[in-house]
């Protein structure tokens, strides 16, 4: 087996470090500081990275087809023009609930939005439970809901095929499978791929490899984990030097870099001293799998 390297490439101090997405054509890597109100780009190539802030806590950002990025920014799906730090409402979802806020989002392979809400956090993981909702976005802008009573909706992703949509709210503890038609987006037939076990902590964002296994980050588990959906069977974990890992996707050369955002927010003074790299984000490499291209949203 490979040798597993992990180290810390962006010292961006994330309160909430959430989302990474590889876009391939700047060579960067995507990723947003939810509760620091930011969305950062940062290039392995210069070190170098940008960012823009934004007006409300942000859950995701992803590439838009037609130049620029699209992201969810409090309630409302927006448009990001990073030159101009300009953004623009596209819709809103949630209106009933002024509390909830947008997480974790993702574009399917035919460049629909898929994008699910949490209700009022008390506490980091501590929400308003049943309050939140998964719904998917079109082209034109069309906002369909999916899910219901949502606790805390989070990683999402597609088999190889895309018959199959993988989906985790947080609080379930479980990692979930649907039928999923790419022609409407419809989902169904929910089952249980994987059932966390005591000290793998909450499940966050995912990502599929190019074998098709799940790569899911632990919050509060300090590590990612490899799931063969076939079978439902753990076949491995990556350790990281951090306990709140929240996200993970492929990157670099061949998509063949790992790449682990974390959490600082609700550490204690204590657990800071024994996790300095608590909110910063990591390469894993040395893993021997690949990962896919990102999608970008059509509208």
């Amino acid at each position: 087996m490979s040798s597993v390297k992990v180290e810390c490439v962006v010292k961006a101090g994330a309160l909430i470090g959430e989302g990474p997405v590889w876009e391939e054509s700047e060579q960067t890597l995507l990723f947003v500081d939810i509760a620091g109100h930011k969305i950062h780009r940062w290039s392995p190539t210069t070190n170098q990275m940008q960012s823009v802030e934004t007006e409300d806590s942000v859950g995701f950002v992803v590439p838009r087809m037609s130049g620029g990025y699209v992201a969810g920014v409090g309630r409302c799906i927006v448009a990001v023009d990073w030159s101009t730090e300009m953004m623009t409402s596209l819709v809103e979802v949630d209106e009933d609930k002024p509390t909830n806020r947008l997480n974790d989002g993702k574009v399917d392979p035919t460049g629909r939005l898929l994008a699910g809400t949490m209700g009022k956090e008390e506490r980091p993981a501590e929400v308003q439970k049943g309050q939140g909702s998964l719904f998917s976005m079109t082209s034109d802008l069309t906002v369909t809901r999916h899910l219901r009573q949502v606790d805390i909706s989070n990683g999402l992703d597609w088999s190889l095929d895309q018959k199959t949509f993988f989906y985790i709210d947080s609080l379930s503890l479980t990692v979930d499978a649907f039928d999923y038609d790419p022609t409407t987006g419809n989902i169904c037939n929910r089952r249980v791929v994987y059932r966390l076990q005591e000290g793998e902590g909450l499940p966050d964002g995912m990502a599929v490899d190019a074998d098709g296994r799940l790569w899911v980050a632990c919050y509060n588990g300090g590590r990612v984990i490899n799931i063969d959906p076939a079978t439902g069977v753990r076949v491995r974990s990556v350790s990281l030097p951090v306990m709140k890992t929240t996200s993970c996707c492929f990157g670099g050369p061949g998509y063949s870099d790992l790449y682990v955002t974390s959490a600082s927010l609700g550490l204690d003074q204590s657990e800071r001293r024994e996790q300095p790299l608590a909110g910063h984000t990591f390469r894993v490499t040395g893993l021997g799998v690949k990962g896919r291209p990102s999608n970008s949203f059509s509208g």
